[in-house]
């Protein structure tokens, strides 16, 4: 093509990418050999391209041609011929499109850089002891933080390409010789089955991951931090990484997973096993205590021993608000403290603190509206809620259904409303693996790292729970 030709290719290319203001293009000029460098300077690292790039083409002796440039002149290793239909989807990317007047190849060098935060502990995942490095919203950055964990030879690392208009790129990461190869080939099809106009988080594709997309109860895992999810893949998991997204999913997925914790794996084992019944306890208890409590209110006040019954009595009182629309009314005003402490500023949420938890809490209960116990009841709900925070949003749907259960039908329809999800989950898979899992179907050889959880040198064997390839650990 002629140096003209050249002019009107970069014209076109900036038509295309509709005169955006990050367009800019270089030319370079030796010995009549002429280069156009075709870039988007927002996602590209400009003083690497003269480093790299435009610096080795001057200081060549010789003339030019895509050989030269590709093995002798670029001083980059990500160096690929391209189609001339997949330019644009590379300026996108980030990378720089070389296009000369002595050779009809295309040159695409990798040389983007996207503005992005450094490996720190999350939020969601402290550890007394143990790694502090979280995920970032960087893809190769992850890849990079498990592969140091991970310096093995089965370590796969596919790649996908979701969304029309974000091209947002994913990465299925599993270890070949664990992970089962039905799990993996059901995971890439379902996730090149997904039609979708972008990806902004990965939290984008989970619906698409889950095998009963309409149930209330979560069906893929997800992880911060890169220990974590290393040792899912060791137990034979697929996790999925999605560019602009800290958060890793992994599937299979069994409800046990949010009962462990990665300071367990840190800790002398008698104790994680302690703050794993804990942990349960809590679960329960932000389930059924609100909805308990008010069944034995309404229905059930004969069976409270005397002096709690008349504590009970002597506090509400003279309410206004029957015992149905006083927890209710309680339960909706923590509700509503949660979601302001989220989005108010951090220097505001103390005050929000005092003024939701003392004075609204201290004064309703002062004026008449409200009970202690009633607080106190949806309070210790509220917190036992973030004993498990990864399932904080089905617990807080399951607490609203226990409550109607409790304040309609009493103990009565609250055991039964435990034995409708109780048989439920039983019936709930997650890529064939059992929710209930390890406790139903039982298998004595994952309850070593259940509940009650064994030290690292009795835990020899992989849980079968996720049908890997192989059995022992050792």
């Amino acid at each position: 093509m002629s140096y003209f030709n050249l002019q009107e290719k970069i014209e076109e290319f900036k038509m295309l990418l509709n005169d955006s203001i990050d367009f800019a293009h270089r030319y370079f000029e030796k010995e009549g050999q002429k280069v156009a460098m075709i870039f988007l300077k927002s996602i590209t690292d400009q003083e690497l391209l003269s480093d790299s790039i435009y610096m080795p083409m001057q200081m060549y002796q010789g003339s030019l041609s895509i050989e030269n440039l590709q093995n002798e002149i670029i001083k980059c290793s990500d160096i690929t011929e391209i189609e001339e239909e997949k330019i644009i989807n590379e300026i996108l990317g980030g990378k720089i499109i070389l296009l000369t007047d002595f050779s009809d190849k295309i040159i695409a060098v990798d040389l983007y850089k996207f503005p992005t935060r450094q490996p720190t502990e999350p939020p969601t995942s402290p550890v007394i002891q143990g790694p502090r490095e979280g995920f970032v919203e960087d893809l190769q950055t992850n890849i990079t933080l498990i592969r140091r964990r991970l310096k093995s030879k089965n370590l796969v690392i596919k790649s996908l390409q979701i969304g029309s208009q974000s091209q947002t790129k994913i990465a299925v990461t599993y270890l070949k010789d664990v992970a089962n190869d039905y799990i993996v080939n059901k995971v890439v099809k379902k996730l090149k089955k997904i039609k979708i106009d972008g990806i902004i988080d990965s939290y984008y594709i989970l619906s698409f991951l889950e095998e009963h997309p309409n149930s209330l109860f979560k069906q893929v895992g997800n992880a911060e931090k890169p220990d974590i999810v290393t040792a899912k893949m060791l137990e034979g998991k697929v996790a999925i990484i999605v560019d602009n997204s800290p958060i890793v999913l992994t599937v299979p997925f069994a409800i046990i997973e949010d009962l462990q914790n990665s300071n367990d794996y840190y800790t002398n084992h008698h104790y994680s096993s302690i703050i794993r019944v804990i942990r349960l306890l809590g679960l329960l208890i932000a389930i059924l205590a609100p909805g308990f409590y008010l069944s034995l209110q309404i229905f059930h006040y004969n069976i409270l021993p005397l002096n709690f019954l008349i504590t009970i009595a002597d506090t509400t009182l003279g309410l206004p608000f029957t015992p149905f629309i006083e927890i209710a009314f309680i339960f909706l005003l923590f509700q509503i403290l949660y979601e302001v402490s989220l989005r108010l500023p951090s220097y505001l949420g103390l005050a929000t603190s005092v003024v939701g938890a003392l004075i609204l809490g201290d004064t309703g209960v002062k004026a008449g509206l409200i009970s202690p116990p009633g607080v106190i009841i949806v309070a210790l709900a509220k917190i036992a809620l973030y004993t498990v925070p990864e399932q904080a949003s089905q617990i807080t749907v399951l607490q609203i259904v226990f409550l109607i259960l409790g304040g309609s039908l009493g103990i009565m329809g609250i055991m039964a409303g435990m034995v409708y999800v109780v048989n439920y989950l039983n019936k709930l898979d997650s890529f064939d693996t059992p929710y209930l899992a390890p406790y139903s179907p039982r298998i004595p050889r994952d309850l070593k790292d259940a509940i009650l959880t064994n030290s690292i040198i009795e835990m020899d064997e992989l849980p079968k729970s996720y049908s890997p390839k192989k059995e022992k650990r050792k």
